[in-house]
């Protein structure tokens, strides 16, 4: 994207109750499962969503004790955590169907170690990471205030504050940047499920304080650039409303449109999955070189092969922000960590039921968890980049 001058830049994110965003909770929760019996199990499950009907489908290797009548109940516990119990989709209610099978064994022999064979990448692709100034958590800040609307409405909602509000939603907000920076929203946008009773005026004074709170002082747009359900009525939502499908949503996960994706989806895969882990791996690098002051900007790419331990390529780009030469950092950040899946698994220690928290409101800007989750928001590198770099 455009970095420098004036100019308009949009992200959305959607809610934990967005039809894609159900398929994803249930796909991980499913993972979650799985290391949570065993930490090394293998897991590629995808959902799909429609009219009280759920349909899981994909392979795994794990625990005989993960049975189909558990993955239901888990498809179920998922649903019912994020609030559906609507005629058109309920958790206790719907049909859940189960489709999952053993990992292929060509796929296994890949991606095992086995005698002087490191465990390869579980399949081939590229993946970006990225980091900038705009936000405390070193997020774009169109994708970090879309995320935090509906983060806020949500919490409304489960506790009771707001019962009027239902699980699917959506949020889109317009950030003017000046000499690239952002300044301020020029427009809008929120629409959320809601009870049958609600009038489009009662949904946008709800929706109002919520976009107050999370914007900065004086960042809210004018009036009639306030946009809240502007279709007039948002009653029949969720999946009841419109299908969905794990993986979906990978520019909400990610950066909101600000950085480069390279299309594999998280959701749903285990650790060994280069799309999932490699893509922490790489926010969590730029992240650390923002975080030691070496850029205000951070791009990094990584590139695999299936079955194959080191990555194809690491490549950096600070946009013009660092003084320190790229190639070298490219280096160094190879030095401080370990880019094969192993070494990724292991440095993040990503081998732990900590996924489903991950399958709404974003993957990256999150703040790390006591027991691991989202360890790759952790800046522990900062210490050797600056060493390395003598700053």
């Amino acid at each position: 994207m455009k970095r420098q001058g004036t100019y308009l830049f949009t992200s959305e994110s959607v809610s934990e109750g967005h039809p894609d965003k159900v398929c994803d909770r249930i796909s991980d929760a499913v993972v979650d499962t799985y290391l949570t019996a065993i930490p090394e199990s293998r897991v590629a499950v995808e959902t799909l969503c429609t009219t009280n009907r759920i349909v899981l489908a994909g392979e795994v290797r794990g625990s005989d004790t993960i049975t189909h009548d558990t993955l239901e109940e888990v498809a179920r516990s998922a649903v019912k955590d994020i609030g559906y119990e609507q005629e058109g989709f309920h958790w206790k209610n719907a049909s859940v169907e189960v489709h999952v099978h053993n990992q292929s064994s060509d796929i296994a022999q890949g991606v095992d170690a086995a005698g002087n064979k490191d465990e390869g990448a579980g399949d081939q692709g590229l993946m970006f990471g990225y980091a900038c100034t705009e936000t405390d958590v070193l997020m774009p800040a169109p994708i970090h205030y879309s995320h935090a609307i509906l983060q806020s409405l949500a919490e409304a909602r489960h506790s009771g504050a707001e019962p009027g509000l239902l699980p699917d939603a959506k949020s889109q907000l317009t950030l003017r940047y000046e000499d690239g920076v952002p300044v301020g929203a020029t427009s809008v946008v929120v629409s959320t499920q809601h009870t049958e009773e609600l009038e489009q005026e009662q949904i946008r004074e709800i929706v109002r304080p919520h976009v107050m709170n999370v914007l900065p002082e004086g960042w809210m747009c004018s009036e009639d650039e306030f946009y809240v359900n502007p279709t007039g009525r948002f009653v029949i939502g969720g999946p009841d409303g419109d299908a969905g499908l794990t993986g979906r949503k990978i520019i909400v996960d990610t950066y909101g449109g600000a950085a480069p994706h390279g299309g594999g989806a998280f959701s749903g895969k285990d650790p060994t999955k280069v799309d999932r882990s490699a893509a922490y791996a790489a926010r969590y690098l730029a992240k650390n070189v923002v975080a030691a002051n070496l850029a205000s900007r951070c791009t990094i790419q990584l590139a695999y092969a299936i079955g194959v331990a080191k990555p194809l390529s690491v490549y950096v780009d600070t946009e013009g922000t660092s003084s320190v030469d790229e190639e070298k950092l490219s280096e160094v950040l190879q030095d401080l960590m370990d880019l094969s899946p192993r070494g990724i698994r292991e440095h993040l220690k990503l081998n732990r039921p900590i996924y489903a928290r991950t399958s709404a409101y974003g993957h990256f800007g999150r703040t790390p968890d006591a027991d691991g989750g989202f360890s790759w928001e952790n800046i522990d590198l900062v210490d050797g980049l600056k060493s390395a770099f003598g700053s």
